[in-house]
């Protein structure tokens, strides 16, 4: 009787010992992608192909970005509607946090010409021209937009900052991917009556890529830590943490269990 006790005992042993899954080597951490946000590095940046596709992230330079190193359109006479989306590629990999009572700070470096100011009858702007606008998203969710009324002929940079609020403090990754948003309607009117005589001015927008138009997000330094996770469940029971551990608990109870009848059989047969 008392050598099925220690079988028992022995059982539960085994059963308590943890058990290193997978091979290690596997589980190193990947190489960091540089375009995405890190302890280093909060700062996102606007990038354009010349065409049609416009795009962000933390990292200062982008292969596939137009040479030319900025986004630009021209109308000698007409409207331009200028309305870029700037969202991350790739997508947000991590939940982040957002620093309480931080601001997020952005300056884009632009170059515009002709009449984009509706009522002021000082050019051909007629309810059909729309003042610079830049909204950021996360996400769908709208977490800030302003209008640019002072803006004026030629090169210029636009600076610009707005604080955290509780509403937009966590930041869940793929979901809540940053979106930069950029519009504004210029109109042109350059006409050549003939080779010698014309009048009007031509419209023309560009926006500066790279390092002249970014966005510093200020993440919460705790976002950085390996154990960081953005969680509703923070009251949970610690043992959700071990995998498989109600079933370890399970079966040393039972060995337990075994034991203690096993004793009480030895002393019964004494």
């Amino acid at each position: 009787m008392r050598r099925t006790a220690v079988i028992a005992l022995f059982l539960v042993a085994m059963l308590l010992v943890p058990v290193q899954a997978g091979d290690v080597t596997a589980q190193q951490e990947p190489q960091e992608d540089p375009k995405q946000p890190n302890a280093n590095n909060t700062t996102m940046y606007l990038y354009h192909d010349g065409f049609a596709d416009a795009w962000s992230h933390f990292n200062s330079s982008d292969e596939e970005s137009t040479a030319e190193g900025e986004f630009r359109e021209e109308e000698d006479n007409g409207v331009i509607n200028i309305n870029l989306r700037f969202r991350m590629k790739p997508d947000l990999a991590k939940q982040l946090l957002m620093e309480e009572n931080g601001e997020f700070r952005g300056n884009f470096k632009i170059d515009v010409g002709g009449d984009w100011t509706n009522g002021d009858n000082n050019g051909p702007c007629n309810n059909d021209c729309e003042n610079l606008n830049i909204t950021v998203f996360r996400g769908g969710a709208e977490v800030w937009t302003n209008q640019f009324t002072g803006i004026q002929q030629g090169e210029q940079n636009v600076p610009f900052a707005f604080a955290v609020t509780e509403e937009h403090m966590e930041w869940d990754g793929r979901d809540d991917n940053p979106i930069i948003e950029v519009t504004m309607k210029l109109k042109g009117d350059y006409q050549e009556s003939n080779v010698i005589f014309a009048n009007g001015n031509p419209a023309w927008f560009a926006i500066k890529l790279g390092t002249e138009s970014r966005l510093e997000m200020p993440i919460d330094p705790v976002s950085w830590e390996e154990d960081f996770e953005i969680s509703d469940d923070d009251m949970m029971d610690d043992t959700e943490d071990t995998p498989g551990f109600t079933l370890v608990a399970a079966s040393a109870a039972l060995g337990m269990a075994l034991f203690v009848n096993q004793r009480r059989e030895n002393e019964g047969t004494e």
